[in-house]
């Protein structure tokens, strides 16, 4: 089996700073929750209202990107404690180091992953 401590710092450092995200994230959305309440804003006709607005929609949406890039990571650590990192989901061939170096979590080869046949 080869060696992929590597890949396993590189996900580990991915899943610190995801972990450091979603908290900022969450706490940004508190923030903007509580100036929506306290303003008593209307988003439709005030100004200031669609900024608060905006803001809460690109912060759930980057927490829910997030949410799913940390899920990826840790499936990613899970494949690596099994023993089956490394290899395609779909087809079991190696993914080239290339490939991963440059996606740590993908358990997709090239061929499937740009064929977009994920087995899922």
């Amino acid at each position: 089996m080869p060696d992929f401590e590597r890949f396993r710092i590189l996900l580990e450092e991915e899943r610190a700073r995801k972990l450091a995200l979603l908290r900022a994230l969450r706490a940004d959305i508190s923030s903007a929750n509580a100036a929506r309440q306290d303003s008593n804003v209307d988003d439709e006709h005030d100004p200031e209202g669609s900024t608060i607005a905006f803001e809460l929609s690109q912060a759930s949406a980057l927490l829910q990107q997030s949410s799913s890039g940390l899920e990826q990571v840790d499936a990613a650590l899970a494949r690596i404690a099994a023993g089956t990192y490394g290899a395609c989901a779909v087809c079991g061939e190696p993914i080239a180091d290339g490939r991963l170096e440059a996606r740590p979590s993908t358990p997709f080869c090239i061929l499937h992953a740009a064929a977009g046949r994920h087995g899922r």
